[in-house]
């Protein structure tokens, strides 16, 4: 038997009953979640023993995120071997001292040395350091425009665009509208700064995940049977101070790090 690597690929070889006794309103549900790690294949009650066995040396789980993020941190610690400190300090913003790098993240430090170790007291993840990382290695050093535009403007890559709005800018809305008094702990916390009302918004701040990528969130509080809006922009410079792809990550890093500040509340 071939390897049972996609979602169709394990659906064929289920009773298509949609019994429900899995857990799963579907057998393709059953079956995407099995590839995503989240059920195994000996929870349907249908399949005999020998079966089962078979089966599960056929299956092969989808890496998650991070786990994804965790590999393409391998060659990025190479690239950083190739990369200057001394010299990249005015092309990043950072500042150099002994043999580490030291480069603001939220009004944070994180020191990095030439391996690609890091240090900080802020919280570390992984959806953070891969930005920084590439960052470091491949930012153009565009001064900053003081043009805002949307995550749309920079990027024409609609797959880029989709993760950006499901995975950042919506779970961020919903996360402001359950906890109002949010923004003001990311501008306590991560030294964010209020700014003149933009786009029709009640509240507009300005936060600096990197010093030449600054993030401009504007949030409408919702009012009667209107709903809240949120709207994310950026410095029209980002996507030559660093890549689209990172810019994605480094805002998913950021709402892990909201999600975080939030839980306090509670």
């Amino acid at each position: 038997m071939s390897k049972l690597d996609n979602p169709l690929s394990i659906y064929k070889v289920l009773p298509k009953s949609n019994c429900k006794l899995c857990g799963a309103p579907t057998c393709l549900a059953f079956a995407a979640a099995i590839i995503k790690g989240d059920k195994r294949i000996n929870e349907c009650p249908h399949l005999d023993k020998e079966a089962l066995e078979e089966l599960n040396g056929q299956i092969v789980r989808q890496m998650t995120p991070e786990e994804q993020l965790k590999q393409i941190l391998v060659p990025l610690k190479e690239e950083i071997l190739n990369v200057d400190f001394s010299a990249a300090v005015e092309r990043l913003g950072a500042k150099f001292s002994g043999d580490k790098l030291t480069v603001k993240c939220l009004g944070k430090d994180f020191t990095v040395d030439s391996k690609g170790n890091f240090i900080s007291d802020c919280h570390i993840n992984v959806w953070v350091i891969v930005p920084l990382l590439n960052y470091i290695i491949h930012s153009a050093g565009k001064d900053l425009s003081g043009k805002w535009v949307t995550f749309k403007e920079l990027s024409s890559d609609t797959v880029w665009i989709s993760f950006f709005e499901k995975r950042f800018e919506e779970p961020l809305k919903q996360l402001i509208d359950s906890y109002p008094d949010l923004i003001e702990d990311l501008i306590l916390i991560f030294n964010g700064k209020h700014v003149e009302n933009s786009y029709s918004s009640d509240i507009s701040l300005v936060l600096y995940p990197l010093p030449k990528v600054p993030l401009l969130i504007c949030y409408k509080k919702p009012v009667e049977d209107l709903k809240s809006q949120l709207n994310i922009f950026f410095d029209m410079t980002a996507d030559e101070n660093l890549k689209i792809d990172s810019i994605y990550r480094l805002c998913v890093g950021l709402l892990v790090m909201f999600q975080k500040i939030a839980s306090r509340h509670t």
